[in-house]
């Protein structure tokens, strides 16, 4: 693999509208995004964990976190974005993969002035462990509407990457499930895997490209939190990597190959840039969304 500096990042991304929904483990995909188009270093632990901060590296909060209450709920939202003079970042946070506020936030790209060229998006944690007993049948059904929502509302030029859910540890601390939703962490690990197989098996029927994350990072466990939830600095520079290497690709543009892989990469067990390529010759007559 690679490794993009800023410079490089910058090019990549020059004029795009680039929007990051999902979790927490989304939000730092979005952040480590918007430190790495300002300059080359890692996020900082305290940046990991922070949560509805009123700015993180020149970004602002648009909404929710601590302009309003704090809390661990499902209603909890928190909309932040980066403007630059040629780069425009925005994050929603989701604890549902279709829900009313869902529907909201594609009105919003829908009738914005500037529409998005690349949304990048995974729900699924929340999802399945948060919403009852039928949890993964609700999230199955969730997941269709969202991409017959998205394959709707997105304009032709938006590329969409579906992440999969990263691998959970066999034990996840009680922070991340609240006492009424402890019975379901024996089950957290294997729900993921039918999620991911789930959503994205059904992103690709609509033609949308799919990031593997849970593939790429299912022998990081020495890089996953104490929580067994979430990850490090290091885990989440190589997820952009893997994440620019697909824009890259999906856009035709070049990636440097003299630029040497920095210390913080590694080489991940499979490219996905082969998925990107696989979901536009598969989505063959209908609506492309990988161009």
């Amino acid at each position: 693999m690679v490794h993009l500096n800023a410079n490089e990042v910058r090019q990549l991304l020059h004029n795009k509208f680039v929007v990051v929904m999902g979790d927490s483990v989304q939000r730092a995909v979005y952040k480590d995004l918007v430190l790495l188009l300002q300059k080359d270093c890692l996020l900082s632990t305290s940046q990991l964990k922070a949560k509805g901060e009123m700015s993180f590296e020149h970004d602002v909060l648009l909404e929710g976190g601590r302009l309003g209450p704090m809390h661990n709920g499902t209603h909890y939202r928190e909309v932040r974005q980066f403007c630059s003079a040629h780069h425009l970042v925005r994050f929603y946070f989701l604890t549902r993969a279709y829900s009313p506020y869902v529907e909201k936030v594609l009105a919003q790209l829908l009738w914005a002035e500037h529409r998005p060229d690349v949304v990048v998006m995974n729900s699924c944690l929340w999802d399945v462990s948060r919403y009852g007993r039928d949890s993964m049948g609700s999230y199955r059904k969730n997941v269709e509407r969202l991409f017959w929502r998205l394959h709707r509302v997105l304009p032709e030029s938006c590329l969409l990457v579906w992440n999969t859910a990263m691998p959970v540890a066999k034990t996840v601390s009680g922070a991340f499930l609240p006492p009424e939703h402890r019975l379901r962490r024996a089950r957290l690990r294997a729900d993921v895997v039918e999620a991911n197989f789930y959503s994205a098996s059904e992103a690709r029927r609509h033609g949308f490209g799919v990031l593997d994350l849970h593939f790429h990072f299912r022998h990081s466990s020495p890089d996953r939190q104490p929580d067994g939830i979430h990850w490090n600095a290091r885990a989440h520079r190589k997820l952009t990597q893997l994440l620019l290497a697909h824009l890259a690709d999906a856009w035709g543009g070049d990636v440097p190959r003299g630029n040497p892989v920095g210390r913080w990469m590694w080489e991940g067990p499979a490219s996905g840039l082969k998925r990107a390529r696989e979901g536009r010759e598969s989505a063959g007559g209908r609506r492309r969304r990988i161009r």
